[in-house]
Order: C-alpha cells, then structure tokens, then sequence
C-alpha cells in the first residue's frame, strides 16, 4: 500500500500537470510514464552494473555510447529550457529506439510524442519523480519490496481517471488480478494473452505469479490481501527460461494506441524485456488469433458494442455486445485444454436474450466451466458500482458441477474511497476453497460456497448466478401474544397523555 507521502507527491504531480496544461487524464499518464520510464532505465541500469560487478558477469549498459548524457541523473541537473531541449532532442528519441526495429515498443513508439512544453511543469515533475523514487527506496529498505510499491504507484496513478471511458474500460484492482491469477494459475512455459490489455495489469499480474511459484519459500511471505507473494524467482536457473519468460510469454492487445505505449513501458519498468503488445481490436475481422493460447486473462470492455460489420466472422454469437462477444472472442483464441479468468457483469450470468442463454450454453457445452466467484457491487468503484463475476473454465471437456463463491469482501471499503479494512477479506479462503474443491461434497448452500450440477443449470434455462442457487436462511421471529402488546400500547399511550398534562402545567 503507498504511505501518505507517496500519495501527496502523486496528488502535486497531477496538479503541476493540470496547472501546465495538461489537463486531459490519459495523456497526462502517458507524459508521466515517459518521465517514470526516464527515471526507472537509469535506475535498473545502474543495479545491473552493480549487480555485473559482485558477480564478474560482463556488463552492457543501455546507454552504451551515449556517454551518459541520456540518464536521467545527468540531465535532471539542468536548468529549466536546456533540460527540456535536451529531453525533446536526445533523450525521447532515444526512447524510440530501445529494442529492436521489429520490437513491439519500438513500433508502437515511432508516433509517440512529447507534449510537455514548458520548463518549469518539466522541472517541477522531474523533482517530485525524484521525491517518489526516493521514497520508495526508503520503504524498500524496510522491506517492501520495489515491484510492489510500484505497482501500487501505477495503480494509484491511474485511479485518478475516475470515469470509465466510453467503451467501460477500466483498471482492474491489483488484488482482483492476483487473486484470478491464484484461480487460473498460469505457468512457465504457457503463452499468456489479455485481448483487451489496457496497461498490461493482468500481464503482470501473471508474470509475479510466475515468479512467485519459482522463488523458494524461506524468500516468500503473505502479502496484505493474505496471498502468497515472491518475486525473487531464484528456482529459475536457465537463462532460456528467463529468454522464455520475458520475451515468448506475454500478448496483449487493445484499441488504444497511447493505452499500449503505456502497457508496454509498465511491463518493461518491472523487468519484461520484450513484451508482446499490440494496437488490435480483438473483436474485429482484423484479429485471428484463434486456438493459439495457454492462459487468457482479462477484465473486457463492458456496457459497449460495436459496429455489426466490423465484428469477426469466427464470431457466432448473434449479437453486438462487446460483454457476450468477448466470451465468445476468449473461448475461440484458447487452445483445446487452454485455461481462462474473465471478470463479467452480473448481466452475462442471467440476462434472458438468446445471445446471453447462448453465450452461457459455451461456457457449459463448449468449455468446462469450473467456477464462478461473485463480487460485490463496490469492487470497482469509484469508476463503477456495477455487480461483477469472475468466469473459471478451461476449453474442451465437459462440464459436471459448477463451483460458485459469494464474495462478500475483497478487503477494501466498498465505497468510492476504497480504504484497506481489518480482516484481509475473503481472497485467502476463495484461495483455499477453490485449491481443495474437488474434495467438497455437497454441502450446505446457505453457505459462501457450493457445487451446484449442469443439470440443474440446464433446467434453470442455464441462469449461472448465484442467487438463483444460494439457500438463504430466514429465522422465524417470534412476537409476544396481540393481547400482550396491546396492553403495552394502551400504557405507553397513557404515559404520554400525562406527560402532555404536565407539560402544559403553568410552570412556578
């Protein structure tokens, strides 16, 4: 979680932006993540040099030739106007070259452009970046570890944009990835997709989980959401595997073009050297990427739809929702045994269109749909109070009983503020649940959890939410007998009579 102090420099760097100008929110976050980008490749340079030295490995600096004019501890010295020519006329270009020419970063930052015009919105940000990474080296040394502050750095900044745009995107909390991350359980050697990636959370979300499950126990701790965390990753020895990990693993795709810069930059700021990200629409005819992955994890677009001659052939769900047509876009992109964690509205699980009864025929014929968590309301605020569910399914096999959770905290307020509360939520028991699922028998549907049969969904004309199933237990309340109560009316009312007598007593 960021401390106050982290939070105030965030506060005063979006103030400096909106005073300088900038008052658009996504491209006042993409003008930041250069500058966090800047600051974060000086940072990682000098922890691999340092790092080449105590092992005798050979070392190759990223700004090898440059004579380090580039880095940021040079040019943050400057004065206002020089340091802003030289950020326009040597730094920034040289962003754009990072990776190769066939890069996905390379590509997407060939049109990219820095918009900051004035020094002293330069100066002002260049010293409170300095203020942040200060502190968050701080609060390193107290043990916290750098990827996670970060993160939380990453999110926070976003969580200024506090309306969803016009197609419902919006960021999906942190602990929400982790926990689907926990469910779905992606592995080294899988291909990862998020076909509607925005800032590449969920592949992230997928690479820590990665290197948790690869970093040994003595180095692992539970976390704040009470789920197991290591980023260390020290049970990956072979170069290969790490070549693998950050170059062959991770694809994403998204409509927005400044939403992929900044995706591409959070991967590479936390040590995925070549992340697969592209500007697609996923749904269109321009997309056929079909069974191809291991692993898709996404929080797609709700609420929109999309023009009917733009959608995908391969698509056969009749309908221009963009909510049904990505369930529809995620089963087909999943190779045969390939696993799955969406986030859906309420909507999906019991909607009565044709397309919505055909969608959830998918998930139970097509796939094995093996869980449903669902989520209250506030999980997504402040962008949106709407009802969620998390989809578990794997393609191919059949579906026998479906696992349903009713999430009733994630361990945040579920107001606009989203404070941290006591207790942790239910994240670790969801964990714990689903982990020993197979062993539960039936039990008692008045509870969180329970398995209910496909047959029984199929008689429910495939309605999948969990109210349709949860058992809730009324207890009978018993009153005293009419003529009891009656008495004590009759006595209260003759009570207040005299107390109106006495008020209206001439008083001495």
């Amino acid at each position: 979680m960021l401390n106050s102090t982290l939070k105030s420099a965030i506060g005063r760097l979006w103030d400096k932006f909106w005073s300088g100008g900038i008052s658009n929110p996504l491209t006042a976050i993409e003008q930041i993540s250069y500058l966090l980008f800047m600051k974060r490749l000086d940072e990682l340079d000098i922890k691999k040099k340092n790092d080449a030295e105590f092992t005798g490995e050979p070392y190759k600096s990223i700004f090898e030739g440059a004579n380090n004019e580039l880095r940021w501890s040079h040019f943050k010295q400057m004065e206002g106007g020089e340091m802003l020519l030289h950020i326009q006329t040597k730094v920034f270009p040289f962003l754009k070259t990072l990776g190769t020419e066939e890069s996905h970063f390379a590509k997407h930052m060939g049109n990219a452009v820095f918009i900051i015009s004035k020094p002293s919105l330069l100066v002002e940000a260049v010293s409170i970046i300095d203020e942040i990474f200060e502190e968050i080296s701080e609060q390193e040394s107290n043990g916290q570890g750098f990827q996670d502050t970060q993160g939380d750095l990453y999110e926070y900044l976003l969580s200024e944009i506090t309306s969803a745009g016009k197609l419902g995107q919006f960021r999906t909390p942190r602990h929400i990835i982790q926990l689907i991350c926990e469910l779905v359980n992606p592995k080294l050697g899988d291909t990862i997709c998020d076909p509607a990636c925005g800032t590449g959370g969920f592949l992230l979300g997928a690479y820590q989980h990665i290197l948790t499950t690869h970093t040994s126990k003595e180095h692992r701790q539970i976390d704040e959401n009470g789920l197991t965390r290591g980023l260390l990753g020290d049970k990956l020895t072979s170069e290969k595997q790490w070549t693998h990990l950050k170059e062959k693993t991770f694809f994403g795709y998204d409509m927005d073009e400044s939403m992929v810069r900044i995706g591409l930059m959070n991967l590479m700021m936390h040590g995925i050297s070549s992340p697969n990200i592209e500007q697609k629409d996923t749904l269109s005819k321009k997309y056929n990427e079909n069974s191809h992955y291991d692993v898709i994890m996404a929080n797609p677009p709700f609420k929109g739809s999309i023009d009917k001659g733009d959608i995908n052939e391969g698509l056969s769900l009749n309908t221009t929702k963009t909510e049904l047509l990505f369930v529809n876009r995620i089963i087909n992109s999943l190779k045969v045994g390939g696993r799955a964690g969406m986030i859906v509205p309420d909507g999906v699980l019991f909607g009565s269109s044709n397309a919505h009864k055909q969608a959830r025929k998918m998930l139970l014929n097509d796939c094995e749909l093996q869980g449903i968590v669902s989520m209250p309301s506030g999980v997504f605020k402040p962008y949106a109070g709407v009802s969620t569910a998390i989809l578990i399914f794997v393609k191919g096999g059949e579906t026998e009983k479906v696992w349903f959770y009713d999430m009733q905290s994630d361990g945040f307020s579920l107001d606009d503020k989203r404070t941290k509360i006591n207790g942790g939520g239910d994240l670790p028991d969801i964990v714990e649940k689903w982990k020993n699922r197979k062993s539960q028998k039936e039990n008692d549907r008045g509870s969180k959890f329970f398995l209910v049969g496909k047959k029984e969904i199929e008689k429910n004309d495939f309605d999948l939410s969990i109210n349709r199933y949860k058992e809730t237990e009324y207890e009978e309340v018993k009153y005293e007998d009419s003529e009891i109560i009656l008495n004590k009316i009759e006595t209260l009312e003759k009570d207040i009579v005299a107390g109106i007598k006495d008020l209206r007593q001439p008083q001495l």
